[in-house]
């Protein structure tokens, strides 16, 4: 049969038609999609809504002036007053602990802040206060950055509702408050273990990039080896899942291990002089050989009786109902955190901030609490806010202030009195007890008690500290037999005055300042700091 001429011309009209509301079709579908996405782009930040990104930056710079206290030497010692000896080298103005003449500490992290205060050495803004200050606000916004990939993370595994309790249980935790701003290298490695964990295969995760996360853990390797001890699990659950587990080795880990690797080991040459891989003298010294002892020890279940309790405060309850709770998926992160406090409770010497990375790991379960509580949520709201911000306006503000404030007392002293060049300072308490150059910032000569291990293996060795400890004043008399050697100021604690009292008098020393420092003095540690100033024929020395 022929085809009518009508017929053929209203075939092909009726499929112009079609073809052509198929296309209209097509572009609303496309209007009504690229609308939103151009303004989330627009009002985004890192991924998240731009007013929760400034919020938490200001609250971590908030949180950053509110801490105002000493934690442990280690957040000076191993950051600040090695960035200070790096760019302000002059004589008598940088000071090295042995750590770093026995090359148990890498340069990677201290030259951070290095960079940042040999930027304002060269815009001559290089004020004590700037110093001090400014490596601690960028210690703050990479603490606002891990925050909000926390948040992030926990919106694609869950929903958002989830996620807002996590991260009201980030913000809150007395810990990472009193933590979080510190330039500690526990608190670079708890950073970089959460921004890697917004990385890692988790299930659900739509964030997923094993370069990236695997690159991170390397980078928190380098500034401190046992950062790994947490990312055993999770490396063996990632490999354990990956179906082409050559490729992620051979593509992945051993180029991004190498890569860290050997900037570590450029940057240490720099800097040593010589080759050197901290990360094994860091591993031998405090794993294999464990001489972390010489510093302190614990026993065995101090980490599950004491240590994690206190870090994790009032959230403990919510974490082991959340424990109960959360889906399975989970059940890796309880994992590496039974794993990181069984590996830690092995090493003798123990301390709260060994565990602060897998903090973050516990918030999880305690924001799964408090999205399932029902009757009691705005009653235990309240109580996790108050107790933890007490908790942490007290340690922030109250305890531990007397060493930051009497260095600040004695760069005051200095600036005051800048043709005072013979001055000098001996800080007589506990070893590293107060930082020194990097809150000074002046050429003026410091001692303070020396307190290396013994690395030779002699029997009974006693420190510098431990020497003087046992017979205050007797050492002082044998040490300071010439007037001429002694320093302008003394700083003790309040406990050693009474035993030191006749040397004292008989040196012509004066109390002329007084600092609180804590309510809860134990040992050698008094509550107290005095500072004690040599009279020079009949007038202070620096008048």
């Amino acid at each position: 049969m022929e085809r009518e001429p009508g017929d053929g011309s209203l075939f092909f009209r009726g499929l112009q038609n079609r073809a052509h509301e198929k296309v209209k079709l097509r572009k609303r579908k496309s209007a009504l999609y690229l609308r939103p996405q151009r303004s989330r782009r627009r009002g985004d930040l890192l991924g998240e809504n731009i007013y929760l990104v400034l919020f938490t930056i200001a609250l971590r710079i908030c949180n950053c002036f509110l801490v105002q206290t000493s934690f442990v030497p280690d957040e000076y010692w191993q950051s600040l007053e090695v960035a200070h000896h790096m760019v302000f080298e002059y004589p008598f103005y940088g000071y090295l602990t042995w750590e770093w003449t026995e090359r148990l500490r890498g340069y990677t992290y201290p030259l951070i802040f290095a960079s940042i205060y040999k930027i304002l050495h060269l815009l001559g803004k290089d004020s004590v206060q700037l110093l001090i200050w400014i490596p601690r606000f960028a210690q703050a916004l990479l603490s606002a950055i891990a925050d909000l990939r926390l948040y992030s993370l926990m919106k694609q595994l869950e929903n958002q509702q989830v996620a807002r309790w996590v991260f009201f249980c980030q913000l809150c935790s007395w810990f990472t408050w009193y933590c979080c701003t510190r330039t500690l290298t526990n608190t670079m490695e708890t950073v970089l273990t959460i921004i890697a964990l917004f990385y890692y295969p988790l299930e659900g995760s739509k964030s997923v990039d094993s370069v990236k996360y695997s690159s991170l853990v390397a980078l928190a390797f380098i500034i401190r080896p046992t950062a790994v001890i947490p990312w055993i699990p999770l490396l063996f659950r990632h490999f354990w899942q990956e179906q082409r587990k050559l490729d992620l080795i051979l593509h992945q880990f051993l180029p991004v291990g190498f890569a860290t690797l050997s900037w570590s080991l450029m940057i240490d040459r720099i800097f040593f002089g010589q080759w050197t891989l901290v990360q094994y003298n860091f591993l031998k010294f405090n794993v294999l050989q464990n001489l972390g002892t010489f510093y302190g020890s614990h026993p065995w279940h101090w980490y599950f009786s004491q240590g994690f309790p206190v870090v994790l405060g009032t959230h403990l309850p919510f974490f082991i109902h959340g424990c109960f709770l959360a889906p399975k998926r989970y059940q890796i992160l309880l994992v590496t955190v039974l794993w990181t406090l069984l590996v830690y409770s092995m090493l003798s010497h123990k301390e709260f901030r060994f565990i602060y990375p897998v903090l973050p790991f516990c918030m999880v379960f305690c924001g799964y609490s408090l999205n399932h509580l029902k009757t009691w949520k705005k009653p235990a709201l309240s109580f996790l806010f108050l107790s933890n911000m007490l908790l942490a306006l007290y340690t922030g503000l109250v305890h531990q202030r007397g060493t930051l404030d009497v260095m600040t007392h004695i760069q005051e002293l200095c600036y005051n009195n800048p043709n005072n060049s013979a001055a000098s300072v001996f800080v007589m308490m506990p070893c590293h007890s107060t930082p020194l150059y990097s809150h000074v910032h002046y050429p003026l000569p410091m001692r303070f008690l020396q307190c290396p291990p013994d690395l030779t293996g002699k029997s009974q060795y006693l420190d510098e500290a431990d020497t003087f400890y046992q017979n205050p004043l007797s050492w002082l008399y044998k040490e300071f037999h010439n007037n001429s050697t002694l320093p302008t100021y003394l700083l003790i604690f309040n406990v050693l005055e009474e035993e030191i009292s006749a040397f004292l008098i008989s040196r012509n020393y004066e109390r002329t300042a007084v600092f609180f420092h804590t309510h809860l003095p134990e040992g050698r540690t008094g509550s107290h700091i005095y500072i004690y100033e040599r009279k020079l024929k009949g007038k202070l020395y620096r008048r």
